[in-house]
């Protein structure tokens, strides 16, 4: 039941991410192809975005046997770092913890630098308070550090950590900080999915095509961890609907991730090598 609007690549990313890595990280374009028919993706659609995704240094071609593509190694902390985010608690961050704050300044002939920064620390979840200077829950720092250090943009950011002392209402401040509505329409649309399928009694169901349901669920669901930095309760709308998708997905990841993992091997003919976090 994949969602039309969700990219091949993506999806593959989720494939990688949740299965792959456990079995050795390498898989043979058929097999592949295989798995992604399940999801309604087409093979020439699925060369395509192996093809986007080798460009960008996300996988590497192998030969074992079949032509095929590996994780690059570069990306796996990528994906450690993705596990921590997306199969984390995800409890409000405590208000007396503090804030991470980025001040970057890039020159007019690197004004592209610019774009990526506030593209990628919207992605970490960080709020823009002014030109150029941006805030996020403490906890976010390593995320930031090494996000930045990895895709070449420390040299033109400076990251603070800090407390906010005066002078206006906080809560206020941050609802212009971050795009509230935004994030909660995300949700909304997930919880509204995703939910139906959670509430089904009968799990026999669920587990028989676990697959299909489990890999757009979660390449849905990636994205959310992401945009909402977990900003302190008391800051929060009083209608934040984050609570009810993450018991959603919590749910779904319980009945889901190991009948899916199982499907791959069966697919794939491979085995699992190491224990990873999350799924």
């Amino acid at each position: 039941m994949s969602d039309s609007s969700i990219r091949p690549s993506s999806l593959i990313n989720t494939v990688y991410g949740a299965f792959l890595r456990r079995l050795g990280g390498w898989i043979s374009i058929a097999d592949l192809i295989v798995l992604m028919s399940e999801l309604d993706v087409e093979s020439q659609a699925v060369r395509s975005a192996i093809s986007r995704l080798k460009k960008r240094g996300v996988l590497e071609p192998e030969r074992r046997g079949a032509t095929g593509y590996r994780l690059s190694l570069a990306m796996h902390s990528v994906f450690d770092e993705g596990d921590r985010r997306i199969f984390g608690s995800l409890e409000p961050a405590d208000l007396s913890d503090g804030w991470v704050m980025a001040v970057f300044s890039v020159p007019e002939s690197e004004r592209s630098h610019r774009y990526q920064l506030r593209t990628r620390l919207t992605w970490l979840g960080f709020g823009n308070i002014a030109p150029g200077v941006w805030l996020a829950p403490a906890r976010l720092l390593d995320d930031a550090r090494s996000t930045l250090v990895r895709l070449g943009l420390s040299e033109y950011v400076h990251l603070f950590t800090s407390d906010y002392a005066a002078f206006s209402d906080l809560r206020t401040c941050v609802s212009s900080w971050w795009d509230f509505p935004a994030i909660q329409a995300q949700y909304a649309a997930f919880t509204d999915t995703y939910r139906p399928i959670a509430d089904r009694n009968a799990q026999a169901d669920i587990a028989a095509d676990a697959f299909r349901h489990y890999v757009p669920m979660l390449t849905q669901w990636r994205r959310l961890p992401y945009l909402d930095p977990g900003l302190p309760a008391e800051l929060l709308p009083d209608d934040w609907n984050a609570v009810a998708a993450r018991q959603v997905f919590q749910r779904l990841h319980a009945v889901l991730a190991e009948p899916s993992l199982q499907h791959v091997r069966e697919v794939t003919g491979l085995e699992e090598e190491t224990a990873q976090n999350g799924c």
